[in-house]
């Protein structure tokens, strides 16, 4: 879908209003000329597009395309000579005004729809495909279009769905998105937003009907990313700057600077397995075959909830969606119908031997923190089996994963298999390497099979039964980031069922 068409006038007035002109003076520009398109990639600029100069990897050839092209303005923090006779609108930070240029160029189409935004550490994803399945459910009861999902796995608008490239698209893309969301009849959107994305404004003009806090942990710490924890978790924070209801996380670190960040709302929901006076409150957990199974209070009803995931952690994530749900007055027996079936792409999938002996589990755990809740959660639910986790961690960022996980692993698991996951520029020897140190500390060593395919069937082949498998990082991805790009992969479940197979044979 184009932007809608609006007078350069429009764009400045914006900016101006904002404060991010770094220069007032008289702009040699044509402000009546109506703008067809804006955006920051040249080579979809057509004839009229106003054009965002942006990214530490913007080069000024970029923008030479795009006045050769038709763009016949360009907002960015400094004039270049390749911008020609085309006027540089000059701003102090081009990320805040990029999104505030999306959301305008769009329409603020999410004023026009109920948003559901979902920030933490770990669980963003699963508990957006419940959220997304409560919904999903309620509307096509009412014989209403399916809603829309924005997630690390999938972009689905309603009109486009396709593998997500960021877990919070860049502002033109999301303002896209939810524009189509709105062409589409969606209604609801629920979206995973990152730390970065807070950072760096991608959802600046998004509205949020419910922002969903989930938890904090240490993640994400890097010179690319966040330089520490305060950076990390003050980013975290800033979703609530544009939600009218917060739901938050009463067992999660630190809920009472949450708590204190989430007053801004004009509603704040609880949800808590600890504290009783939760709006949102569950108790009696308890595993049934692969479900679980939990009694749950909310203002509007107490009854039986079962997930038809496994993973103790998940019960968090079930919360968080009834939260949401409460938050949109969505019934209870909807509410309880899409749990039972809920599944998502790469999270909590189980696999098992036909005699039962070996127990594969293949989580997207990439982080310290969700590792130790999955690896916790293996230990609670398999009992007297030997815990077998394979695992690796990306290179070039996220260097805190290294020692979260090995730690992880090292108090947890009785067997340790380092392997491949998205090394990037390093050498995957040395990620392992490094990984190892923090498994030395519980006094483990960690095997080092650095192809994933074959550290998958040894996971499996040689383990002592019975056995539970852990396949962590990976999920349902079909891609290893290598120093040369992606490269295709089989993705861990259908290597864990070929795995299964072998195993099975007399």
């Amino acid at each position: 879908m184009e932007t809608i068409s609006r007078a350069l006038g429009d764009y400045y007035q914006l900016l101006l209003k904002h404060n991010l002109l770094a220069d007032l003076r008289p702009l040699p520009a044509d402000f009546a000329r109506p703008v067809s398109l804006v955006s920051c990639d040249s080579q979809v600029v057509v004839p009229g597009t106003l054009f965002l100069c942006k990214g530490a990897a913007f080069k000024p050839a970029y923008l030479a395309d795009a006045v050769k092209r038709g763009a016949f303005a360009y907002v960015s923090e400094k004039p270049y000579p390749e911008g020609g006779s085309a006027p540089c609108i000059q701003v102090t930070d081009i990320r805040t005004a990029m999104g505030l240029l999306a959301d305008l160029a769009y329409g603020h189409p999410s004023g026009k729809l109920n948003i559901t935004g979902l920030t933490g550490t770990k669980g963003k994803t699963t508990a957006a495909y419940y959220i997304r399945g409560i919904l999903d459910r309620w509307r096509q009861e009412a014989g209403e279009h399916t809603t829309a999902l924005l997630s690390t796995i999938v972009t689905d608008d309603g009109l486009e769905r396709r593998p997500a490239k960021l877990t919070t698209p860049e502002p033109l893309d999301l303002q896209r998105h939810l524009s189509n969301a709105v062409t589409a009849g969606c209604g609801y959107v629920t979206m995973e937003i990152s730390s970065q994305a807070l950072k760096y404004g991608r959802v600046i003009g998004v509205e949020l009907a419910c922002a969903v806090f989930l938890n904090i942990g240490e993640d994400h710490i890097s010179p690319v990313e966040h330089p520490d924890f305060e950076d990390y978790f003050t980013s975290k924070l800033r979703i609530f700057r544009q939600a009218n209801t917060a739901v938050v996380n009463l067992d999660c670190d630190h809920a009472g600077r949450v708590l204190e960040a989430a007053s801004r709302c004009p509603q704040v929901v609880t949800f808590s397995q600890k504290d009783e006076n939760a709006h949102i409150f569950a108790w009696d957990v308890e595993k049934v075959g692969e479900h679980l199974r939990f009694q749950v209070r909310t203002p509007r009803y107490t009854g039986t909830m079962e997930l038809g995931m496994p993973g103790l952690f998940n019960v968090e994530n079930a919360l968080a969606a009834i939260a949401a749900a409460e938050v949109y007055g969505v019934p209870e027996e909807v509410v309880r119908d899409a749990l039972r079936e809920a599944a998502v792409p790469g999270r909590m999938e189980h696999y098992e031997s036909a005699d039962g002996q070996v127990s594969v589990i293949v989580d997207y755990a990439h982080n310290g923190m969700s590792l130790e809740a999955l690896l916790r959660s293996a230990r609670a639910e398999y009992p007297g089996r030997e815990l077998t986790v394979l695992f690796g961690c990306t290179g070039g960022k996220g260097i805190d994963r290294r020692e979260g996980m090995g730690k992880a692993a090292g108090q947890y698991a009785d067997r340790v298999i380092l392997t491949e996951d998205d090394p990037g520029p390093e050498e995957v020897a040395d990620i392992c390497a490094h990984i190892q140190r923090f498994l030395d500390l519980y006094g483990k060593t960690g095997q080092v099979i650095e192809d994933r395919e074959e550290a998958i069937d040894r996971a499996i082949l040689d383990c002592q039964t019975p056995a539970v498998v852990v396949l962590a990082g990976k999920g349902c991805e079909t891609a290893q980031k290598r120093k040369h790009g992606p490269e295709p992969s089989i993705p861990d479940g259908l290597l864990a069922q070929q795995a299964l197979r072998r195993r099975d044979e007399p």
